[in-house]
């Protein structure tokens, strides 16, 4: 069928789903009938794959014992490291240097022990006003740990607009008494995308460490950690990994930084082989397994093997195409449709500084999300007045998009928002 000259009719978004070439993994997941999910830069669904991963190891569990530490299809004593090397690939990193282990929070602890080493003239750690509040955290309390005052030592890049960073702003800041520099790679809040290669380049310039969070990047867009020479990368895989509700994290640390002993030590820091000797001084992995701390999480691992197969098929520049056409044909329904109702697009349009969600804001955006999962539509509130919005390359349609749009437009045009408070739920 021809495309629609209208291009804001239903009929256009289902010409541009017949040419969608990832169209065949939505059968892959578990959606609800008659509704729409738009919420997998938060938590991405489960897919068929995932279920047979998490229902294969609990067998393994079930049928070897102990022994599916090392019998079985995914022996769990090597699972970290060899779903290390499948996730490579989405960081731009080498398999060695690439761990699935920890969450977003400890991995990042991690990070900073091992590679925050203050002296008399470098303390401060730079970061940004925008970022998530559980980096912030985590930066206070390491620098608390070595004695410094985090209101003295903690440099929080300030936004003009309080919605996106000024890459020159950064820069300015990576002055003679900086050690560490922690950045998100894709902005939780915007979705706006940080240049890592130029960044990184302008840290190294001036002798300072820099890492990267990948949480609302990973899965979603492309990467080139290794290539761009950045020191170390944390992220959890739930988003747009779909790797399930509170499931292993992972990192990732340049080669030219092994050999080095971790700033927090484990047992699952040791080389493979040196593990069982039960040794009371380390014997160091020589590679990002070093950086590994208790046993894994099996089970958290699990779906993640199932779901890395998928991406692995798809391909990273395939997702990463359809999910910026399927985020620029919101924003155009939006701007069309949704033009009287006091919506604002906070999130860049440029698509090379768009992650995979967009970012909109309506002084009634908490009561306008209840109404929108009232109509069976899940999106995502951010307070005090965002929504945010993630249609998935992997199983969201463009007809998915367009429902979406009109389902909005007919919440705001009857005022059916105003049934619900204008506040956020526990969780949000």
């Amino acid at each position: 069928m021809p495309a629609s000259k209208n291009t804001y009719s239903q009929e256009h978004a289902i010409h541009l789903d017949k040419q969608d070439e990832l169209a065949s993994y939505r059968k892959e997941f578990y959606i609800k009938e008659d509704s729409i999910y738009l919420d997998g830069n938060s938590l991405g669904l489960l897919s068929k794959r995932a279920e047979e991963t998490l229902l294969s190891l609990l067998d393994s569990w079930k049928n070897y014992g102990i022994d599916g530490w090392t019998e079985g299809e995914h022996p769990w004593f090597y699972l970290s490291e060899s779903l290390g090397e499948k996730m490579a690939p989405l960081v731009g990193g080498l398999p060695e240097e690439v761990i699935v282990t920890g969450s977003t929070t400890v991995n990042l602890h991690q990070l900073v022990a091992s590679f925050y080493k203050p002296d008399d003239k470098k303390t401060k750690i730079v970061a940004d006003e925008l970022n998530f509040p559980t980096d912030i955290y985590a930066l206070q309390s390491q620098l608390k740990l070595k004695g410094y005052d985090p209101d003295k030592h903690l440099i929080e890049v300030s936004s003009a607009d309080g919605h996106t960073l000024n890459e020159d702003d950064i820069i300015k800041e990576m002055k003679d008494d900086v050690a560490l520099i922690v950045l998100p790679s894709v902005l939780y809040r915007s979705g706006q995308i940080l240049n890592i290669e130029r960044l990184t380049a302008e840290a190294h310039k001036r002798n300072i460490l820099i890492g990267f969070d990948l949480c609302h990047s990973i899965g979603s867009i492309p990467h080139q950690l290794s290539e761009w020479g950045v020191d170390f990368a944390f992220w959890c895989n739930y988003k747009h990994l779909n790797g399930g509700p509170g499931g292993v994290g992972g990192l990732y640390v340049n080669k030219k930084h092994f050999g080095r002993h971790p700033g927090l030590a484990g047992w699952f820091s040791s080389q493979k082989d040196k593990q069982f000797d039960m040794d009371h001084e380390l014997t160091p992995a020589e590679h990002v397994g070093v950086y590994q701390m208790g046993t894994p999480h099996v089970f958290s691992i699990a779906p993640l093997i199932g779901s890395m197969s998928i991406f692995n098929d798809a391909g990273i520049t395939n997702i990463r195409k359809k999910s910026l056409q399927l985020t620029r044909y919101m924003m155009d329904l939006i701007s069309h449709e949704l033009a009287e109702h006091g919506f604002t697009i906070r999130n860049p349009k440029e698509d090379h500084k768009r992650g995979g969600h967009i970012y909109i804001e309506h002084p009634e955006a908490a009561r306008i999300c209840k109404a929108l999962k009232a109509k069976n539509i899940t999106p995502d509130f951010r307070s005090p007045n965002g929504i945010r919005l993630a249609p998935v390359a992997l199983y969201n349609t463009f007809e998915d998009v367009w429902k979406s749009v009109q389902v909005l437009k007919t919440i705001m045009e009857e005022e059916l928002y105003k049934q619900f408070k204008n506040e956020r739920g526990v969780v949000a």
